[in-house]
């Protein structure tokens, strides 16, 4: 979605980093750096004035030697298939790095939804499902929200896959509204892992999350979530920037009051008065002890990454640092919690609304959150002890464990025929 980073070479250069220490097979590393399959879709759509309009859309599924595959659908305007591929790789060492038994999947459109009315994004995701309709399944390929889209549209997936099998089948997607199927506590489950890695992180540098001061890039779902979470841990948000810019007040901003009154609008955050406008480049650069990337890939290149003056950058979105960017930080030592381990409480969760539909057995939010925080903390543990195993940064650790167990799948099951 950044059109100047290549982030499908960003996803096949940290293979190729993890496969180095490996030592993994030159031809199992071909498998692994290829989506076993990729689907591009162009479909009509008749628009509310009669005019009928065509879009590309995709489905990548990457690997399915640990389980059936799982990603998210993102409807934007500069998504394309190379960029939906490296989403879906990332997606496979995601869930093996938290030890889940799935593969990576990723979903996309090309399309602004701003310029659609809400009924012609129902249309748009009604065929998308239905042309996307003959790899998806509870049991081999499960989507779920991601920009763009969220518990509405997979409420109308599942309903579109339903239509055509005769039944409800609540398990063919995830994210989904709680009366439809949906896990409690999944809207907020990516936040709050990014908090719950921040927590561990904090520990691992010898930082007091209490009283630490926390810049959050991108406030959607997962960025207004870990900064209202943050703030409930005694951290102190300063800076906040959403597509249309940032602010800045060094004394804190009002999390709760920024996301009930400006989350959303047209003029978007930047309309609190009691704090300084900065844009989104600026914002990244400024002081503070945490900074949360969560908006979209490419935000912290060569070009920026010796200007962040954070102690800890725990990442939210998928792909926010450059390869180029994580030697800076290397060099500055600066502490990064990659993305497949930062960000996977979504995943983690909807592993737990696949499970809870397919036993038709629901739990109770504080025993979602409680399995998550599990999980988690489990997980940062492994990718730790790997680093300081191989003389490492935390990327590459959680890149040799997500990487061996798919290879070791693979390696197991065999080549058919």
């Amino acid at each position: 979605m950044s059109t100047h980073v290549d982030v499908l070479g960003m996803a096949r250069e940290q293979l190729a980093i993890a496969a180095d220490y490996l030592d993994l097979d030159s031809g199992l590393h071909q498998v692994l750096s290829h989506p076993m399959r990729q689907l591009v879709v162009n479909f009509p759509v008749v628009m509310d004035n009669g005019e009928v309009v065509c879009f590309e859309g995709y489905r990548v599924q990457h690997n399915s030697s640990r389980g059936p595959t799982k990603g998210g659908i993102r409807y934007h305007i500069d998504v394309d298939v190379h960029e939906t591929t490296a989403l879906a790789m990332w997606m496979t060492w995601k869930c093996a790095v938290v030890n889940i038994p799935y593969g990576g999947a990723k979903g996309s459109v090309k399309v602004d939804t701003k310029q659609l009315s809400l009924r012609e994004i129902e249309k748009l995701t009604r065929r998308y499902a239905t042309e996307i309709s003959i790899i998806l399944g509870e049991r081999s390929d499960i989507p779920a929200p991601d920009i763009g889209t969220n518990g509405k549209v997979m409420a109308w997936i599942m309903d579109t896959i339903s239509m055509q099998k005769g039944y409800t089948v609540p398990g063919c997607v995830t994210g989904k509204p709680v009366d439809l199927g949906g896990s409690l506590g999944r809207v907020e489950a990516t936040g709050r892992g990014v908090i719950v890695a921040t927590e561990e992180a904090a520990k691992s540098i010898g930082m007091n999350l209490g009283g630490a001061k926390v810049v959050v890039q991108g406030f959607g779902n997962v960025g207004a979530t870990a900064a209202k979470i943050a703030e409930e841990h005694g951290a102190i948000v300063v800076g906040i920037s959403d597509a249309v810019g940032g602010i800045y007040n060094p004394k804190g901003l009002p999390v709760a009051e920024l996301t009930a009154k400006y989350s959303g609008r047209d003029g978007g955050i930047r309309e609190y008065a009691d704090a300084q406008a900065v844009t989104n480049a600026e914002l990244l650069e400024l002081p503070c002890d945490i900074l949360i990337p969560a908006a979209i890939s490419g935000q912290i290149t060569k070009d920026n990454a010796d200007k962040i003056k954070a102690k800890l950058v725990v990442e939210g979105a998928n792909g926010p640092c450059t390869p180029e960017a994580d030697r800076i930080f290397k060099d500055k030592g600066l502490f990064v919690v990659p993305d497949i381990l930062a960000n996977s409480g979504g995943v983690i969760v909807s592993y737990f609304e696949w499970v809870q539909d397919l036993q038709n057995f629901f739990w109770e939010e504080d025993q979602v959150n409680e399995r998550l925080t599990k999980i988690l903390r489990h997980s940062y543990a492994h990718v730790e002890a790997t680093m300081k195993q191989y003389g490492t940064d935390m990327r590459t650790a959680a890149l040799i464990i997500g990487v061996k167990r798919v290879a070791d799948a693979t390696v197991r099951r065999g080549i058919f025929p």
